[in-house]
């Protein structure tokens, strides 16, 4: 696929690509300063490897973390990956809103503006799915991984097989 055509993958940190909660892991640092900062304990848990499937994948990588664009500063380059957009997600105020939604499901949809889309995060739920699927006429694929686990190799598969169905 190319230009316009290519969906949008929505990238979450926490607890995707920066796995927490799992056993042997290192208690969770408090502040947000600490948490994205260059000597966050966890970093060391972030797999490098994931770096070139995710620049492989045909999509336009784009963060979407309360990271902002920490994230390029110090997860990019773990990974390897060039600088990318950030999406411009309201104030995090706690991961689920009064609405049942995760706290950046609009922001993305609206985002997206109808292009197809993936979005791999560790807090997607049932009233996700739902309002995307209602919201959004494109398509769109939600895929949540476990925090304590992070993303994984096989997740990546999975959305390269849902962008190749996409471009038949």
């Amino acid at each position: 696929m190319t230009g316009a055509s290519r969906p949008i993958l929505f990238l979450d940190v926490d607890g995707t690509l920066l796995p927490f909660g799992g056993s042997g892991m290192p208690a969770v640092p408090g502040s947000p300063d600490v948490w994205t900062a260059s000597t966050n304990p966890y970093l060391g848990w972030v797999d490098r490897t994931l770096g070139p499937l995710l620049a492989g994948l045909d999509c336009h990588l784009v963060w979407a973390t309360a990271w902002m664009d920490d994230a390029n500063e110090v997860i990019g380059p773990l990974l390897g990956l060039p600088r990318l957009p950030v999406a411009d997600l309201p104030v995090y105020a706690g991961d689920i809103g009064d609405d049942d939604l995760q706290w950046k499901t609009k922001t993305l949809v609206r985002i997206a503006d109808g292009r197809p889309f993936v979005w791999i995060d560790d807090v997607i739920g049932q009233a996700d799915r739902a309002w995307v699927e209602a919201e959004h006429p494109g398509a769109a694929l939600l895929h949540k991984v476990d925090s304590a686990v992070g993303v994984t190799a096989a997740d990546l598969a999975v959305i390269a097989a849902w962008v190749r169905d996409m471009g038949r």
